[in-house]
């Protein structure tokens, strides 16, 4: 299997950086800490609205840049903190979306699970032809439009719609799920300091519950790609 971003969003996006994790032996029967993370959340948005936060930003622009209103269609990460603000907390869904979730929070940037047991062969983040198939988390099946942002496997399933807006329930973790590839994404001036830094202390709390990662990776345009053995 592989991930990695087309050559043509590279273009688009020449100042991406994309951190990769893939780990086995997942299983949901752990504890996870969360509140060191959901701390960090806190004292960052003490300072302001989410909307100000330079990670935030930056996916505002690129939203903007591909077309679409940035209120309407938010980062994922985003989304998280706009929540986590109002409510104080996020739902609990699996230990290790749950930790996902808390390190996009702490970060203010995007974090991607995909259940490797529905990608075929690859994923690929790329503009979508058009017709796409994306399964929505009630079974509702979409098509992508040309040209918006998709992650995209050899099967051409769209396995998140609006680049990191939306999943499908297609690769959602779930507790049968055992493998997965994790996706951290940042497009603001000090990405390439932040993504690594996120993907180590994410690498760091995975190692804790279910054993280090078998692969991780920060990308770059001209080392766009992660191969493995799934």
């Amino acid at each position: 299997m592989f991930f990695g971003h087309s050559p043509a969003l590279w273009r688009q996006f020449p100042q991406l950086v994309p951190g990769v994790l893939v780990i086995g032996n997942i299983h949901p029967n752990v504890d996870v800490q969360l509140e060191p993370w959901h701390a960090r959340a806190r004292e960052r948005l003490a300072s302001g609205p989410e909307s100000e936060l330079a990670e935030v930003s930056a996916w505002r622009r690129a939203y903007a840049q591909m077309g679409l209103k940035p209120t309407q269609y938010r980062s994922a990460a985003e989304a998280l903190l706009r929540r986590f603000r109002r409510e104080g907390d996020l739902p609990r869904l699996h230990p290790l979306v749950d930790l996902g979730n808390a390190v996009s929070l702490a970060f203010a940037l995007p974090v991607a699970i995909f259940d490797l047991a529905g990608v075929d062969s690859h994923l690929e983040v790329r503009h979508a032809a058009g017709g796409e198939e994306h399964t929505g988390f009630s079974g509702e099946t979409e098509r992508a439009e040309p040209g918006e942002v998709i992650f995209a496997d050899a099967a051409d399933h769209a396995h998140a719609r609006r680049w990191t807006f939306r999943q499908s329930r297609r690769s959602t973790v779930t507790a049968d799920t055992h493998e997965v590839l994790i996706v951290a994404e940042g497009l603001h001036p000090t990405a390439g300091v932040d993504v690594p830094a996120l993907i180590e202390a994410l690498a760091g709390g995975l190692a804790t519950l279910w054993g280090a990662p078998r692969h991780r990776a920060v990308l770059t345009a001209t080392a766009p790609r992660l191969e493995f053995e799934a």
